[in-house]
C-alpha cells in the first residue's frame, strides 16, 4: 500500500491499480482488479488497519476484465454498493456478453485473466459531474469505454481517479493506449478535459501516482 496523501492509497496488483480511499462513512475502493484479488484486498486493507467489512462502496471507472474482475466477490463479502455508469452497466451485469479473444495471443491473455463474474449494480451514474458519493464527482470520459468515468475528490486540493482514460509512466501522462480503447478520438477530447481541470494529484488504473500540481502533466500532454 502507498499513501497517496491522507486516507487515500494506492494498492498495486500486477500491472494495474486498485485505490482505497478512508472516509468518515467507511472505505471506499476505486476498482477491484483482476479475478480472484480479493485476498490480496483484504491483506492490503489489513495493512493499514482496516478491514472489508469498512467497505461502503465500490466505484468502478470501466467494465475491463482487469477493473471489474473481483467486483462480484467484493459485493458479496462486503455487502458495498456498487456504482458504475450506465453505458458499461450491461457488460458488469452480464446482460452484454464479454467479446471473444481473437487469435492464440488475446486467448492467452483471456485464459490468464479468468472469468469475470457478472454482478448488480446498485447505483447507476447517468450524469456528467454528478455527485454519487460525498466529495466525490463523477467525470463521465468516454473513449476508452463508451461508459468510462473518472472521480474527482475533494481532498488536498483535489484528487484525480483517472482510471484508463490517462495512464503514467515515470511522472509523464498519457493517454490510454489505441489497442484496447474504443473509440480514440473521444479518448483524445476525455484527456483534453482532464488539462482544463484543477487537482493537485492524480491516480491511475495503469502507472503510479503524479503528486504536485499533477493537471500541469495532463497540461503537457495535451499541448505535447
Amino acid at each position: 500500500m502507498l499513501e497517496v496523501v491522507d486516507g487515500v492509497f494506492e494498492l498495486r496488483l500486477g500491472y494495474v491499480n486498485v485505490h482505497v480511499v478512508v472516509t468518515d462513512d467507511g472505505v471506499v475502493l476505486v476498482d477491484t482488479g483482476l479475478p480472484g484479488r480479493s485476498p490480496l484486498i483484504e491483506r492490503g486493507l489489513k495493512n493499514i488497519r482496516r478491514s472489508l467489512g469498512e467497505v461502503t462502496a465500490i466505484l468502478v471507472t470501466h467494465h475491463h476484465p482487469d477493473h471489474v474482475g473481483s467486483l462480484a466477490e467484493l459485493r458479496r463479502r462486503t455487502g458495498a454498493r456498487v456504482i458504475a455508469h450506465a453505458a458499461d452497466a450491461p457488460w458488469i451485469t452480464g446482460h452484454v456478453p464479454p467479446a471473444q479473444p481473437v487469435g492464440w495471443r488475446a486467448k492467452l491473455v483471456g485464459r490468464l485473466i479468468g472469468t469475470v463474474e457478472p454482478t448488480k449494480i446498485d447505483q447507476l451514474i447517468t450524469a456528467d459531474g454528478s455527485e454519487p458519493l460525498p466529495g466525490f464527482t463523477a467525470l463521465h470520459t468516454p473513449g476508452h469505454t463508451r461508459g468510462h468515468v473518472s472521480y474527482l475528490l475533494d481532498r488536498s486540493g483535489g484528487i484525480l481517479f483517472a482510471g484508463d482514460a490517462a495512464a503514467s509512466r515515470k511522472g509523464r501522462v498519457t493517454g490510454p493506449p489505441r489497442v484496447v480503447t474504443a473509440d480514440p478520438e473521444r479518448a483524445d477530447r476525455s484527456l483534453a478535459r482532464f488539462a482544463e481541470l484543477e487537482f493537485n494529484h492524480a491516480v491511475f488504473g495503469h502507472g503510479r501516482a503524479v503528486s504536485g500540481l499533477a493537471v500541469e502533466a495532463f497540461r503537457k500532454a495535451v499541448s505535447g
